[in-house]
């Protein structure tokens, strides 16, 4: 793995004298069969040498979730800025998912307001040229500004899931975190969805419901 603060420094350096602020974004749960999509940004003063807080921080898949629970709090204290937005699964069915996680992609990096001098996406591009923003493929390995955004969106979503397994023991979301599981998918077969289950997505129903026909029949 490269170091994501060399990473990042090298780019406002190369961007501009004095610029200082870098911003990331990245999203968790597209795969997801349950649960909702987790967009988060954060902002990296580079100015305030933030690797001395941060040191392991990397792709939030890659740390244990320990690590990822520490980093989570040393982020919302070391951080410039932060935003965390949260898409459901009905929202998902009504809207489509590639077109929701752009969107809300947008909405974390709009809630940061001016507080950055750059910002990179992991993985899309968006087309809001008003945020400033630019694509960065394999952006939570590379860029410590968006493997923390990811951190947050990761940690954000896996207390949701696990909080939820109260309320819908079968599904075992506190282990599976709403992805396709062997367990899961037997649930599945058994018991059927429940409110939290994406209703477009394949292996939730037999025939899955396309978006605007599950939006068309929450209307009626």
């Amino acid at each position: 793995m490269r170091d994501p603060f060399a990473f990042d420094r090298a780019l406002l350096r190369g961007a501009g004298r004095g610029l200082r602020y870098l911003a990331g974004a990245d999203e968790v749960g597209r795969g997801c069969l349950a649960g909702p999509l987790v967009c988060a940004a954060v902002v990296l003063d580079y100015g305030a040498a933030p690797q001395r807080l941060l040191q392991g921080l990397g792709d939030s898949k890659s740390l244990t979730i320990q690590r990822r629970e520490d980093l989570y709090t040393k982020i919302l204290s070391g951080c410039s800025r932060w935003s965390v937005i949260s898409v459901s699964a009905s929202s998902l069915d009504a809207a489509g998912l590639h077109r929701s996680n752009l969107v809300a992609l947008g909405e974390a990096l709009a809630a940061l307001g001016a507080g950055y001098d750059l910002a990179l996406v992991d993985g899309f591009e968006l087309e809001r040229p008003e945020l400033g923003c630019r694509r960065l493929v394999g952006g939570d390995r590379l860029s410590a500004a968006v493997a923390a955004a990811s951190v947050l969106a990761k940690v954000t979503r896996d207390r949701w899931l696990t909080a939820l397994h109260d309320t819908f023991p079968a599904y075992d979301f506190a282990h599976n975190k709403g992805y396709g599981t062997p367990a899961h998918l037997r649930a599945l077969a058994t018991v059927g969805p429940c409110p939290e289950h994406r209703l477009s997505f394949r292996r939730v129903l037999p025939t899955p419901q396309p978006p605007a026909t599950w939006a068309a029949e929450q209307q009626a």
